[in-house]
């Protein structure tokens, strides 16, 4: 190990080039570092420091979603960033270091979504939740759901069984027809930021980012449902959105300690307000090039014959360039069917079978106008 005044304390050799503030480095491989995130993040701003309580324990692992996103992590040796890659990892760490969220924009299958994966596999943040918008989009759907008539019922159906047509010996908990959405979930207060992923936000409501904006300010939220019942009930455990955990709901109200890693993302359907753009750090995503594309491929792949991946990436940087850009996943479709065989064997029948599978694979993504 080498020291360097470009490199942050204890970075590996060859990874000197890296600026010293950086804490993600975009490597998309778990970081080296020894100490925990929250042991390396500086503090926050004094505007953005929350008043939760931090939960020690850890956030849960999915690496199975990890490696479907991103493949397997894979021991490689650092590499210089591009321009374009450079300009997103210093706005990933200018995010983090000011606790704001990313508006990451771009065409259609360029990996904005996968970016909160590298960067939650990179610093140890655990599962990424996701919130995925559609037009019926609610800001209280992404933070809870709550299931009344399921309550009522159930009340109903004690008192039906209650010996003598008394009280029912015991009433269930509120929190039993409560549910934390993944926005709800990010903001409960863990040690270090939990990783968020705000799909296809354009598509959501036009209302939606502005009814946004006191959350990302607060940091917190509140559940009328519990608050009304706080003298009696001040705690309640609610499920979450992650798989089989739970989280204790103090007064009715949640406040997080670390502001989640947010990953907004946005096809540029439609403007969002001033106040909204204002809160959040802009990036955009261009399209990856020949050696990002190889990357990718290796990474989804692992060791494997590269000669016809690379006619593969070659034809398909000529396709996206005719057709107004493709997306990833169309590529690691093709690349798919190459390892399957299939390539082999439909040119074993007709010459032209290849090029008739492409076709079906790399369509258009952008409707054209018809006349």
């Amino acid at each position: 190990m080498t020291s360097d005044p470009g490199s942050a304390p204890g970075t590996p050799d060859g990874a000197a080039a890296a600026p010293s503030w950086w804490i993600y480095r975009g490597t998309g491989t778990p970081s080296p570092y020894a100490a925990p995130l929250r042991e390396r993040l500086p503090p926050p701003p004094p505007w953005r420091r929350f008043p939760g309580t931090p939960d020690p324990a850890p956030p849960p692992e999915d690496r199975d979603e990890s490696e479907r996103v991103l493949g397997p992590p894979r021991p490689t040796g650092p590499r210089p960033l591009s321009p374009a890659e450079t300009a997103v990892v210093t706005a990933v760490n200018a995010a983090l270091l000011l606790r704001r969220p990313l508006l990451v924009t771009g065409p259609p299958g360029v990996g904005k979504s996968s970016l909160a994966h590298r960067v939650a596999r990179e610093l140890g943040l655990g599962r990424v939740l996701r919130w995925s918008i559609t037009s019926r989009s609610t800001l209280a759907s992404g933070l809870y759901e709550y299931d009344p008539l399921a309550r009522i019922h159930d009340i109903s159906a004690d008192a039906a069984a209650a010996p003598d047509g008394g009280a029912p010996e015991a009433r269930r908990p509120i929190g039993d027809y409560l549910r934390l959405g993944p926005l709800g979930t990010a903001l409960l207060p863990s040690a270090q930021p939990r990783a968020l992923v705000i799909d296809e936000f354009d598509k959501g409501d036009a209302d939606l980012a502005n009814d946004l904006l006191d959350v990302l300010e607060s940091g917190g939220y509140r559940i009328p449902e519990l608050a009304r019942l706080s003298s009696s009930e001040p705690e309640a455990t609610v499920p979450t959105d992650d798989p089989g955990r739970t989280a204790v709901v103090r007064n009715g109200s949640v406040a997080c300690h670390e502001f989640p890693f947010t990953v907004i993302t946005s096809n540029s359907e439609r403007p969002f307000p001033a106040a909204f753009r204002r809160r959040c750090l802009p990036v955009e995503l261009r399209p990856p090039d020949r050696d990002q594309l190889a990357e990718i491929v290796a990474a989804h792949f692992g060791t494997r014959e590269h000669g016809a991946d690379r006619e593969l990436i070659r034809s398909f940087l000529e396709e996206s360039a005719g057709k107004g850009g493709l997306s990833i996943d169309q590529l690691l479709n093709s690349v798919h069917l190459v390892s399957a065989d299939v390539r082999a064997h439909a040119t074993s029948w007709d010459s032209d079978a290849w090029q008739h599978v492409l076709d079906v694979i790399w369509q258009r993504l952008t409707e054209t106008d018809r006349e």
